[in-house]
């Protein structure tokens, strides 16, 4: 029995270039980590478990190529088919259902494509709200605070155990810490989630 490079059994590689070889149809690990990182930043929110996407949305690192309104896809800005390869240059990030309805399409306008997004919006508030900062420190900084999104801690908190964003760092509590019968050593202190009730 033969096999062949060009076997359709790989789901790695596709179509051949015009001198014989094959390409590959899917990022491979290091395009997805600079595709990652090029994508937009969330003030206020740690940019290795949130970016914004090519649209705009919200977006959360380890819900990749699931269906909901946070989950995303690595996506061939020049797609596959018409000849865009797989490298970090011709790769973004786009909320799942934002991606299926691109679909095979190049040329999409950003706006076009937020038309797509789901209709998912988050709470803003200002990041001093949990940021404890001394009036030295606000002093040394720009003027202009970043805000972020409140729902998020709930979400990460679920998915991560814990939240990280600047200045502020917290964990999950332990059942038995929540009952009261373990003190634990980790120094983090517990996450205390925000709530529609929240004063000041």
């Amino acid at each position: 029995m033969s096999t062949t490079s060009s076997s359709s059994s790989s789901p790695h590689r596709s179509r051949g270039k015009s001198n014989g070889e094959e390409r590959p149809r899917f990022f491979d690990s290091k395009v997805k980590s600079k595709c990652w990182a090029d994508a937009e930043i969330i003030p206020g929110r740690h940019p290795e478990r949130w970016r914004k996407d090519a649209a705009g949305n919200v977006v959360c690192k380890r819900f990749c190529n699931c269906q909901g309104c946070l989950c995303f896809e690595y996506d061939h800005i020049v797609p596959f088919s018409k000849g865009g390869e797989s490298t970090a240059g011709n790769c973004q990030i786009l909320q799942t259902r934002v991606n299926r309805l691109k679909s095979g399409k190049d040329n999409v306008d950003p706006t076009q494509l937020k038309g797509y997004s789901c209709d998912v919006k988050f709470t803003v508030h200002q990041v001093t709200k949990s940021l404890s900062l001394n009036r030295s420190t606000l002093n040394g900084m720009i003027a202009f605070i970043p805000t972020e999104y409140k729902e998020l801690d709930i979400i990460e908190m679920a998915v991560y155990g814990d939240v990280v964003r600047p200045g502020n760092q917290c964990r999950c509590r332990t059942i038995a810490e929540m009952l009261g019968q373990y003190k634990p050593k980790d120094h983090v202190a517990a996450c205390k989630l925000p709530y529609n009730d929240e004063s000041s």
